[in-house]
Parts: C-alpha cells; sequence; structure tokens
C-alpha cells in the first residue's frame, strides 16, 4: 500500500491555487496548472488505478510544526557542521524558507498523506 504525501491548493475549492505563475513557482511548481483542489488530487489517484483508503491532512498549526522544525534542523546541522561544503547551500535555504514559506506556502498549499490501494 503506496503512502503518498502530497500538497494541494488550499485556497479556492474549485482549483484555482495561486493567483499568478510568480507565486506559482514560489510555491516550488512550474506554473498554477500545477495545483489542484483536494477533490481533484483525490480524483487522479482514482484515474492512476488506486483506491484512496485514508487520509491525513494538515491543519494550519501542524503544517506550521512540521516545516518550522526543519528550519530548526537546518540551523543545527549548520552550529554542528560549520566546515561542510554544503554549508553555502543550507545556509541560503535557512535564510529564505521562513519567508517563502510564509509569504506563499502557508497560504497556498495545503498537506496531506495519503494512503492508496490498487483494486
Amino acid at each position: 500500500m503506496p503512502v503518498i504525501p502530497a500538497t494541494y491548493s488550499s485556497t479556492d475549492p474549485t482549483g484555482g491555487g495561486p493567483p499568478d505563475e510568480e507565486i506559482a513557482r514560489a510555491c516550488h511548481a512550474t506554473a498554477v496548472d500545477d495545483f489542484l483542489e483536494l477533490p481533484g488530487l483525490i480524483g487522479q489517484f482514482q484515474d492512476l488505478g488506486y483506491d484512496v483508503v485514508e487520509m491525513m491532512l494538515a491543519d494550519q498549526d501542524s503544517w506550521d510544526r512540521y516545516t518550522t522544525a526543519q528550519w530548526l534542523n537546518m540551523r543545527r546541522w549548520l552550529d554542528r557542521n560549520p566546515d561542510d561544503e554544503l554549508v553555502p547551500e543550507v545556509r541560503g535555504e535557512l535564510a529564505a524558507e521562513p519567508a517563502r514559506y510564509t509569504r506563499y506556502l502557508r497560504e497556498y498549499l495545503g498537506w496531506g498523506v495519503f494512503a492508496l490501494m490498487e483494486p
């Protein structure tokens, strides 16, 4: 049984997603059309031949805790590995992600885990 983490459009139940391409790219997508509303995502799983047998969706608070824990882990990693070759990349991500998350991802994306089974 595959368990799939997935993001979906959280702002428009009809599937509008982010209002423009710039915001879509800021949400790590390539275009507004990449966003599905939750019913569309479920339909996509079904179109791929899977039954959705369980779903756990994050509310805003749990999404915040999940995301911000990553920032804390990046900071702790930076403190423990000051000479690692990945420091500039991790430092850049830590510097950019809190603003990106609060400006774009938090408002426009929902997050869930879906358990799927083949019929």
